[in-house]
């Protein structure tokens, strides 16, 4: 009986903290989303703005001669890979930055448009947008500033996935905008009679009965 007991199948919690429309309330369920969106907002570009390593203090320039010349007395600044003063060490490793930049990018992008989304036709809708978008501005330039000059070419990626859930949701909501005007269409077909097929089942109670056949 005890291993029957210890072994037994507990609840699930999970079920008690997903969102419930019966339940929760419109504005806890928007100021939940708020925070969370901010929260991510305030992070990604803390991190964008002060990259994980932290910025070279120096300026050094790789040079062979000289480093072969000192290599036998140690390791000498003239042996290591150049970079600029106020460029991020983590760049050194260009495929994990240049990963670090787009994913972080993507991150704060989405949390700026679920704020923007939430926040829209409340007051101060246009000084929340214009706040926005001078944030994100300030990232694209604060990180511009701490990525070394040949990473210039792969800005253009960067800058599209940070357009990506922009994007993304403008053709969500394009798509959902062309299938409700071809179910209203349907449907008006179906009011007017000219269409009789099953396909008219779709509208539901749409549908007022067939003035046609009223008339008849």
């Amino acid at each position: 009986m005890a291993n029957c007991f210890l072994f037994s199948k507990s609840k699930s919690w999970i079920p008690d903290f997903q969102y419930n429309p019966n339940k929760d309330e419109a504005d806890k369920v928007r100021n939940t989303l708020l925070v969370v969106a901010a929260l991510i907002a305030a992070v990604t570009f803390q991190a964008g703005v002060n990259p994980p390593g932290g910025v070279w203090q120096d300026y050094t320039i790789k040079n062979d001669t000289i480093c072969a010349k000192n290599s036998a007395e140690g390791p000498h600044p003239s042996c290591y890979k150049s970079h600029d003063a106020g460029t991020a060490i983590y760049a050194s490793r260009e495929a994990d930055f240049y990963v670090f930049l787009v994913f972080n990018s993507v991150a704060l992008s989405t949390s700026v448009l679920v704020i923007m989304s939430l926040t829209y036709n409340f007051p101060f809708h246009l000084e929340v947008l214009i706040a926005t978008a001078s944030m994100l501005a300030t990232y694209a330039s604060a990180i511009f500033a701490v990525t070394p000059a040949d990473y210039s070419y792969r800005f253009r990626f960067i800058l599209i996935a940070a357009a990506l859930p922009f994007v993304l949701r403008a053709l969500i909501y394009l798509v959902k905008y062309k299938a409700n005007q071809e179910q209203e269409n349907l449907c008006g077909k179906c009011r007017s009679g000219i269409s009789e097929d099953n396909s008219c089942r779709k509208c539901g109670s749409k549908i007022s009965e067939n003035p046609v056949a009223d008339e008849a």
